[in-house]
């Protein structure tokens, strides 16, 4: 499985790990980079002492390639990345945010930069701003997504078209079929999010992951969409953003109801009624919570057979 992305990254197979907010730790981080794969450390949730200190424990639990990502928007961005200069992280993937920003300083401290986008137009900005790689995440992912509500399957062949630099293909992938299927569209690697949340080495609240096994289509929606669209599990908290959204809710309205700590709340504590409870549409696929290398060991062999069912047609 040798292409650009695991030149580019270090790794035997062109997986990685979404950087999640609750769930990717540098438990999952490690467990993913020692099975081959790029782990990500999730900064989205972390002050920046708490990242060093996940940072250091990742390294000393792996002596392959990892990397963190972090949302340019956080209020911590400036000192997460000073962290991870610091702590010589080799590899960082943005998100939410101008990826111009940061790229060059990463750069010439020898980090490899990823960027992730919802659009063929954020991807050649990323492009433009010297980024390694660009991460096109479809509609159909958890948590935060793009407002133009791409599904994956659209959304990477039309980037592909445009781009010259690698191609990581996120949004609905948790088998080795669909990593195939992203191939087939022009990807050269994956960034799989919510079947990695679903593991063992998950620091989302066990609570939270049995839910997710035993979620069915449909259960799984965009809100907030006034704010930063959102794929929510529906439960008490998702039907009174609901409500709130029918009757012409305010920016400000909707941004009091979800208050602070919503998600930490849910995916974190195991409040499954008030907690913000992000997760992808592919969860419906999912009945299991596995170690992270069961996933990539079965993802690598459903990709296998994969190409030798086709081969057979």
């Amino acid at each position: 499985m040798n292409n650009r992305i695991t030149e580019l990254f270090g790794i035997k197979y062109p997986i990685i790990s979404g950087g999640m907010v609750w769930c990717s730790g540098w438990e999952l981080a490690a467990a993913v980079s020692n099975a081959g794969g790029l782990g990500l450390i999730g900064a989205g949730s972390m002050y920046p002492d708490i990242l060093r200190e996940h940072i250091r424990k990742c390294r000393k639990a792996t002596d392959k390639p990892f990397g963190v990502n972090i949302p340019l928007i956080s209020k911590y961005s400036e000192a997460i990345i000073e962290v991870v200069i610091e702590e010589k992280v080799p590899v960082v993937f943005t998100s939410a945010g101008n990826p111009k920003t940061w790229t060059g300083k990463l750069h010439e401290n020898g980090i490899k930069v990823a960027h992730v986008v919802a659009s063929t137009k954020f991807a050649l900005k990323s492009q433009e701003a010297g980024v390694d790689a660009v991460v096109a995440e479809g509609f159909e992912a958890g948590g935060h997504n793009g407002r133009e509500e791409t599904t994956t399957m659209v959304l990477i062949p039309q980037i592909k078209r445009h781009l010259e630099i690698p191609l990581i293909a996120a949004g609905g992938i948790a088998t080795g079929r669909s990593m195939l299927a992203a191939f087939a569209l022009g990807a050269e690697g994956v960034q799989v999010g919510t079947r990695f949340a679903i593991t063992q080495e998950s620091s989302a609240h066990e609570k939270f992951k049995s839910l997710c096994t035993e979620l069915k289509e449909g259960d799984t929606m965009l809100a907030l969409k006034k704010i930063v669209p959102t794929r929510l599990i529906k439960n008490d908290f998702y039907h009174n953003i609901e409500s709130a959204e029918n009757r012409g809710a305010t920016p400000e309205e909707l941004t009091e109801l979800l208050g602070k700590g919503r998600a930490m709340k849910g995916i974190f504590e195991g409040d499954l009624s008030e907690g913000e409870l992000e997760i992808g549409q592919v969860s419906c696929m999912i009945d299991d919570i596995p170690t992270a290398n069961e996933v990539v060991e079965r993802m690598v062999k459903e990709y296998n057979d994969a190409i030798d069912c086709l081969m057979r047609i």
